[in-house]
Order: C-alpha cells, then structure tokens, then sequence
C-alpha cells in the first residue's frame, strides 16, 4: 500500500467492542492534516460554506450543507479554504469495516447498504437534498442513548443506500475493483494497470481476449461504460493526480511517466476528466499537511 506512506495514518478511538462513535463538534476551523483509517466514516456538515473537500485524487468546495461517507483507507480531508464560519457544525460516525457481518449483509434486506459500502471506497458525495432530509436524524444522534442512536444510524444507512443523485468522488480507490479470475475484463484490468505507462493499441488489448476491435469495443463500452480510449485515458490521469498529490516531480514529468507522449495532449485530458488543469491540481494540495 506504497500510495499510502507519506499520508497520516489516524489512530482512531474506536476498539473492536464498540459498535460505532459519533462526535458531533462545533468547529472554529479545519485543520487536520490529509489522513487515512481503516474505519468507515460518514462526515455531516452544517454551516460550513467555503471549505475544500479533499478525498482521495477529488477536491471540492462544499456548500453550506454536506453529506460524505468515506470508505476504509481512503484518504481525505477538509480544509478551511474560503469559509468565513467560525461555528460549522460537523458530525462524524466511525464503524469498523467488520460492522457488519457478511453472512447478514448478503440477505435481500440489506442488500443496498451491503452495494453503498463497496461503492464507500471510492467516497461517496450526497445529495443536498439527501443531507437536508436527514439533518435532523443527525443533529439528535448525539441526544439519543446507545441503543436508540443504533437504531436511528441504521436508518441513515438505509435512507443513504437509496438516496438518488450520489456522486462517486476518487477516481482511485486503495482496494483494487475485484473480477472473477475468468473474467476477460480482469485480463483487460491487470494488463491496463501494469503497461499503462507504455503504448497500448486497440489490437493489443483486443487480442489478449481474443476478440476483433469492433467485439471488443462493444465489449469494453459493455462492461465500463466507456470507448476504450476514454478508460486507458481515465487510468493514466488517475495515477497522474495521484503522482502530482504525492510526487516532486513536474507536470511534464508526470504527464510521460503517465504514458501520455504530448504534454499538450496530457492536460487537454487531465482538464477533461478533473475540470481543471494538471498545474491548479497540484496546486490546490499544496499546504495539505501529510507525514512525510
């Protein structure tokens, strides 16, 4: 887990006999450095207008209400930016990864929540709508006793695991996505993975599966969403904002250390993809404070 290294590892207070812990604090500011924990967390914010999210390779500036659930080992945090508050509201819930067993979560009933963690890895940005409605089930949390706050969390889990308009936030996430082991997508995967730093053709990958170009065109667009192309070039600038976080190296070096050939061609797609430049990329995680 080398993308990890130079980034805080919280110790968290949470032991293996607690079911989960909730804080809910009025913040004068922001001021934790960008970390990490195996934990799940769920991060509710009110009042704090102007401050920057940052989770995994995504930054953001938050409105005046925000709902996250941040998945295990993902690394992120909020930074004080442009808000002018100085009461922000913020409740945080933390849960081991083993809070659920996985024999109940394979049952019909919590099949959503069971689909919300996998998806946590990559963080997860709720609706405004989705936060307003459950503000209140939030702003009581810390009012409740044990039972009863378990109880009302449960809700909010099921009320995130349907809530429409959830935006997936990383375009990495620490836990690689999984295939069966005879699934030709993972052969794509591994090898895309492995050679992206290298020319990779249409001919390449497609005769690795055994496919023509056009049944492996309509087989990628199948199984990602995606033309090929637009998936090697997805993979190449996440590790690019990865390396820009992590790495002293220029925006040139990490543009061909991407596998990209032309730096124009390079941040043409990084702005594509993050909806800004390679250069205010880097930029905006200057000042993140990481152990190095």
């Amino acid at each position: 887990m080398s993308e990890l290294e130079n980034i805080l590892r919280e110790i968290t207070p949470l032991s293996p006999e607690d079911s989960f812990l909730v804080f809910d604090r009025i913040k004068a500011s922001f001021d934790f450095p960008y970390h990490y924990h195996p934990e799940i967390e769920i991060n509710f914010i009110y009042k704090g207008k102007g401050y920057k999210r940052m989770i995994g390779d995504h930054t953001g500036e938050i409105g005046n209400i925000e709902l996250v659930l941040v998945g295990p080992n993902l690394p992120h945090c909020w930074a004080n930016y442009r808000c002018k508050n100085r009461k922000t509201h913020e409740i945080t819930i933390q849960f081991n990864q083993d809070f659920f067993q996985q024999s109940l979560m394979e049952k019909n009933i919590l099949k959503p929540i069971n689909n919300l963690m996998k998806d946590s890895i990559r963080g997860i940005l709720f609706s405004t709508e989705t936060a307003e409605k459950l503000k209140n089930s939030f702003l009581n949390l810390s009012k409740m006793n044990s039972f009863e706050s378990f109880i009302e969390i449960m809700k909010i889990l099921n009320e995130l695991a349907v809530a429409e308009n959830k935006t997936l936030l990383s375009s990495y996430s620490i836990e690689l996505e999984s295939f069966a082991d005879n699934d030709k997508m993972k052969v794509v995967h591994d090898f895309v993975h492995k050679n992206f730093e290298n020319k990779i053709t249409l001919d390449n990958v497609a005769s690795l599966v055994n496919m023509s170009n056009v049944t492996f065109n309509r087989f990628i667009k199948k199984r990602t969403g995606k033309t090929f192309v637009n998936y090697l070039n997805e993979i190449r600038i996440s590790y690019a904002a990865r390396w820009l976080m992590e790495k002293n190296l220029t925006v040139f070096e990490i543009a061909f250390e991407a596998g990209f050939n032309n730096i124009a061609n390079f941040n043409k797609v990084f702005k594509s993809i993050k909806k800004t430049t390679p250069t205010e990329f880097k930029e905006q995680f200057k000042g993140v404070k990481k152990i190095e």
